[in-house]
């Protein structure tokens, strides 16, 4: 399959001048449409979408807008600029010129870091691909549909440079990203919340804040890697995953909007006669897709993140602003555990706890979009406040599972309870079968421009200086 690699995937690493690579990926590239048709979102794969490309890395290149049908979007290969003499921040290498080639000596923990990240893209378009049936407006559909062919175009960022430096272990893993799906018993995604379900709209809307906020700040984490190619592909990525968090802080944001709007209507305990999502009911789900993407950072302590660092491989958030000696050796770091019942914070080797630190920049940057929800509800002068759950509440990995705990639990406010408490209690927490149920009860497919379900607000404005009541999907 000959490919036109600037029409088709257009790209500034000059693949049209590397035969192997593009040998390589024209093998790959019918097995991803397949992909795409197969996995991809159902039933709108003809239809036209207001979709941003990206053509180049330039303020005009990222973000050309226009109709087009998604499984001809043109999935680009892109890093960002070259920084002159750039070096390893960090680490045992800090000082060293940047590596252009993968070192020998990092070989698998690299490829393994790069086929982690690579594997999240197609899971979330896999978790994602039925919600067009379901969706409250047009403008919500192209929001979905962005989202879709971004982790797309980041799935082909890591394949290209599983292929391009990897040989053909990496031309295997690129395969195998492709193999793997959402939720399959036998070949499940990596990541855990990766093979989590998203049934409803307000799964995706907290998705997109919670999980790909995750995702910034793993991205941005591999940004600071002193293997250059890895780090200008990331750069370049995170312009991309601020639209995924602003679907989702704006969707959310528009669901409270609703319910405030009810709330003055009818009173408070009127919501969901109404047709509305009440607050508690959003709690619930912030408390539920908090938890699950604070596993995602792993284990407070990580031989692995330690290892990572040392090597000049994956950074902190940031790296090059902390004002440290960036090698982190005789470093300590606070740290939140359970002793008995009660929490204690000890200190310990920067470099053990890495994942805690970058877990601590995500929770403070998680509660400044929360306060802003939280300006909706104060503005529409309603007595309610949404609030992060404790970090060790409902947690399945690190010092906080059950395991670790000897069998304690703990609440969203961060008291230890029993394990018989929290069966009594947890569906005041966590989203029950029937918050669910009536959940997707609400999600009717609204198609009709400028027309939306009745459990959510309009948005305040359109998208590229576009009328709220823009054709953002061309419905036939």
């Amino acid at each position: 399959m000959a490919i036109d690699y600037q029409e088709t995937i257009p790209n500034n690493v000059d693949l049209s001048e590397d035969r192997r690579l593009k040998r390589a990926l024209e093998a790959w590239h019918p097995n991803f449409l397949d992909w795409w048709q197969e996995m991809g979102p159902t039933e709108f794969q003809s239809h036209d979408v207001y979709l941003r490309t990206a053509i180049s890395v330039d303020s005009k290149g990222w973000a050309n807008f226009g109709h087009v049908k998604m499984p001809d979007y043109r999935w680009g290969i892109f890093l960002a600029d070259r920084e002159e003499g750039r070096q390893v921040n960090f680490g045992e290498h800090k000082g060293e010129a940047a590596w252009q080639e993968v070192p020998g000596e990092y070989r698998g923990q690299l490829r393994r870091l790069i086929v982690t990240q690579g594997d999240t893209e197609p899971a979330s378009v896999e978790q994602q691909r039925a919600l067009g049936f379901t969706a409250p407006s047009l403008y919500d559909l192209r929001n979905l549909f962005q989202v879709n062919v971004e982790e797309g175009r980041h799935l082909w960022a890591m394949v290209y440079l599983l292929h391009g430096y990897f040989g053909r272990d990496g031309r295997d893993e690129a395969d195998a990203m492709l193999q793997r799906h959402s939720g399959d018993v036998d070949k499940p995604r990596i990541l855990g919340a990766f093979n989590e379900e998203t049934p409803d709209w307000l799964s995706f809307f907290m998705f997109t804040f919670f999980t790909d906020r995750d995702g910034k700040y793993q991205l941005a984490s591999l940004a600071e890697s002193g293997f250059d190619p890895l780090s200008r592909t990331c750069r370049f990525m995170l312009t991309e995953e601020a639209h995924h968090m602003f679907v989702g802080e704006t969707g959310v944001g528009r669901v409270i909007q609703r319910a405030c709007e009810l709330i003055n209507e009818h009173g408070e305990d009127k919501v969901r006669a109404m047709g509305g999502i009440d607050l508690p009911t959003l709690q619930k789900y912030l408390n539920f897709h908090f938890s699950v993407s604070l596993d995602l950072f792993g284990s407070e302590r990580s031989t692995n993140a330690a290892n990572f660092y040392a090597m000049g491989l994956k950074g902190r958030f940031e790296e090059t602003k902390i004002d440290d000696d960036h090698k982190l050796s005789d470093d300590q770091y606070p740290i939140l555990e359970l002793e008995g019942e009660k929490f204690v914070t000890n200190h310990d080797n920067a470099l053990t706890v890495i994942n805690e630190r970058l877990r601590d920049d995500y929770v403070t940057d998680c509660g400044r979009g929360v306060r802003r929800w939280n300006q909706i509800i104060k503005r529409a002068g309603i007595e309610f406040e949404l609030t992060l759950p404790h970090r060790a509440f409902n947690r399945q990995i690190g010092n906080f599972n059950q395991e670790n705990t000897g069998g304690l639990r703990i609440s969203p406010n961060g008291q230890v309870i029993t394990e018989a408490a929290w069966t009594e209690q947890h569906g005041n927490w966590l989203p029950t079968d029937a918050d669910r149920a009536y959940v997707i009860s609400l999600m009717q497919q609204v198609l009709e421009p400028g027309k939306y379900a009745a459990w959510i607000a309009p948005p305040a404005r359109g998208i590229n200086n576009q009328p709220v009541d823009f054709e953002y999907v061309r419905i036939d």
